[in-house]
Formats: structure tokens, C-alpha cells, sequence
């Protein structure tokens, strides 16, 4: 009886213990429970508040940007002059079209020069003034403000202004240069000059924006580099072409997709100055997506010109992308 009390004594500590055991880790379970159940519906809160602020960028990026491409791409496989009721579908003949007009081949080639002439002399200008006024030179705040300025002017006022410049009978460009025993040419209506004047107004326009954002990357350069690199001896030459332009990749990169991008869609200035005339020397994708769908009717070809263009400053940014993914340096 003795040894069956020790026992049974053993067995009510032992249960005792396991429910004190218990009682004490009941707590921390639902603890830990309530905690996890806390962070789901902090996620879920935070997952709706960020659908609320990205929902409405997102419905107008849908109505405006996304679904007016996957329309146009509907529009250029199919004949419709705008007007019709009916839409009817031809699939890719519009394509094979323009593909096998030599019209259109020669405005494809025009459009391309056109925009690598702005990107390769603005960038090459805009570099070269930027660190012109990167300098302490008196009234720079001044020249900064008059170099930018023509980047914010319309297309409207920029197109009137250099038709007056370059009017051949009494322009101011005649006025400067007879002078000195040139002869203005008829920029505007000569098909040999129309096109180099265009790029000369656009360049006009762009560079100042170009020097702009090149001197914001020239104000932030580390100067220790710069101090370093003198004390080793390291001429003006070395330094911007070790230094300076690497650590300008950035901006580079950014100008250089801008402005293709700019080029690409330019449409006011050349309908104000030419109206992509002389016969077509001014003719360039923008305009021929115009002209086919407010001039000719053609909703299907302009379709059709507007996802070639498309296409072409898909494949160009990303090549750019491509080519100097491995020369951007943000650090």
C-alpha cells in the first residue's frame, strides 16, 4: 500500500506538471497564431492599397496606350476608308503593299536618316555645350536659360519663325550671308534642300534640351576622380575620354532613346514648313501615316505604316539597349 501511494503521488506530480507544461505553452501557440494571422491581413491590406493606386494608372494606360495599338493592329488588316460601316478584313496585303512600293521603301530610308542625323548632332553639340557651360563663364545662368528655351516653344511658333529665316527673297539667313557672296538657297521648296532644313530646325529645337540634361550629369561627376587622375598627370583629353564620357553613359543612354523616339514622331514642325512637300522629300513615317489615313482615306495602310513604326522603335531602343547595356556605368 505504501509503494502503490509513492506511486500514485509520482503520477498526480507528473500530471500536474504536464498541465502546468501545457498551460504555459497554450499562450505562446495562440500567440504565435494571432501574430500570423496579424501579417496576413497586413499583406492583404497592403495588397489593396496597392491596387487602389496602381488601378487607376493602369485603367488609363489600358484605354489610352495598349488598347488603341492592339486596335490600330486590327485597323491595318483591314480595307476601310473611315466612313464605311464595314470594316472588311484583307490580312497582310496592306503589308505586302507597302513593302513592294518603292514609294514607301524610300520613306522607310528617309525617316531613318532624318533621325540619326538629329540624335548624332544634337548628342555631339549638346555634349560640346554642355561642358562649355559647365565652366564658370560670366552670364551662364543666362545662356542656359536661352539655350533650353527653343525645347518648350511649339512646333507652330518654331515652323513660323524659321520660314521667315529661311525665306530665300527677304529672309534673315539672305540677309546675313549675301553679304559675304553666298546665295540662299529655296530651303522649303527645292526637294534637294527641304530635308536638310527640316534637320537643321529640329536641331535647333532639341539641342539645347540634350546640353540640359548632360550638364545635370557633368554637376554631379565626382571631383576626387578628376583630382586623381591630374596628380598622375592626366591631360584634358584623357580625362574626358577616361572619365567624363564613361560616367555620362547614363545620360547617353537616356538622350540617345529620347530623341530617336522625338525624331520618330516628328509631325508639327514639317506640317507647318513643308507639308511633307516638295513632292515627298519631307515624307517621313509619321507623315505617311497621316497622309494615308486623313489624306487618302486609308485607315488600313495607316494602320499598317503605324505598327512598322512600331516595330522599328521597338527593335531600335532595344538594340540600343542591347549595345550599351554593358557601357552603362550608374556608379
Amino acid at each position: 500500500m505504501r509503494v502503490s501511494g509513492y506511486a500514485q503521488g509520482e503520477v498526480d506530480l507528473a500530471a500536474t506538471e504536464s498541465t502546468a507544461v501545457e498551460g504555459t505553452a497554450r499562450p505562446a501557440r495562440v500567440a504565435e497564431t494571432s501574430g500570423a494571422n496579424l501579417s496576413a491581413r497586413q499583406r492583404r491590406r497592403e495588397y489593396a492599397l496597392f491596387a487602389a493606386f496602381v488601378a487607376p494608372n493602369v485603367v488609363l494606360l489600358a484605354v489610352f496606350s495598349y488598347w488603341p495599338v492592339i486596335y490600330n493592329g486590327y485597323l491595318s488588316l483591314t480595307s476601310w476608308d473611315l466612313l464605311s460601316p464595314t470594316k472588311p478584313f484583307v490580312g497582310f496585303a496592306n503589308y505586302a503593299d507597302m513593302f513592294s512600293d518603292p514609294d514607301f521603301i524610300a520613306v522607310l530610308w528617309r525617316t531613318l536618316w532624318f533621325s540619326g542625323a538629329i540624335v548624332v548632332v544634337s548628342m555631339a553639340a549638346g555634349l560640346a555645350i554642355a561642358m562649355l557651360l559647365n565652366q564658370r563663364l560670366f552670364g551662364r545662368n543666362l545662356v542656359r536659360t536661352s539655350a533650353f528655351a527653343p525645347h518648350i516653344l511649339s512646333g507652330a511658333a518654331i515652323g513660323t519663325i524659321w520660314l521667315f529665316i529661311f525665306d530665300p527673297s527677304y529672309g534673315l539667313l539672305k540677309a546675313v550671308i549675301e553679304p559675304i557672296g553666298l546665295t540662299s538657297p529655296a530651303w522649303m521648296t527645292d526637294s534637294a534642300w527641304a530635308l536638310p532644313g527640316l534637320i537643321i530646325v529640329y536641331l535647333w529645337k532639341n539641342i539645347g534640351f540634350v546640353a540640359v540634361v548632360y550638364l545635370a550629369g557633368l554637376q554631379n561627376m565626382p571631383r576626387d576622380l578628376y583630382e586623381a587622375a591630374k596628380i598622375d598627370g592626366a591631360g584634358s583629353w584623357v580625362l574626358f575620354w577616361r572619365i567624363t564620357f564613361p560616367l555620362l553613359s547614363p545620360v547617353t543612354f537616356f538622350v540617345a532613346i529620347t530623341t530617336v523616339i522625338g525624331t520618330f514622331q516628328a509631325f508639327d514642325i514639317i506640317a507647318i514648313m513643308t507639308n511633307g512637300g516638295p513632292g515627298d522629300a519631307t515624307t517621313t513615317l509619321s507623315w505617311y501615316v497621316y497622309q494615308q489615313a486623313f489624306q487618302a482615306l486609308d485607315a488600313g495602310h495607316a494602320g499598317a505604316g503605324a505598327i512598322v513604326m512600331f516595330v522599328l522603335l521597338l527593335f531600335i531602343t532595344g538594340a540600343q539597349a542591347r549595345i550599351m547595356e554593358r557601357r552603362v556605368h550608374y556608379r
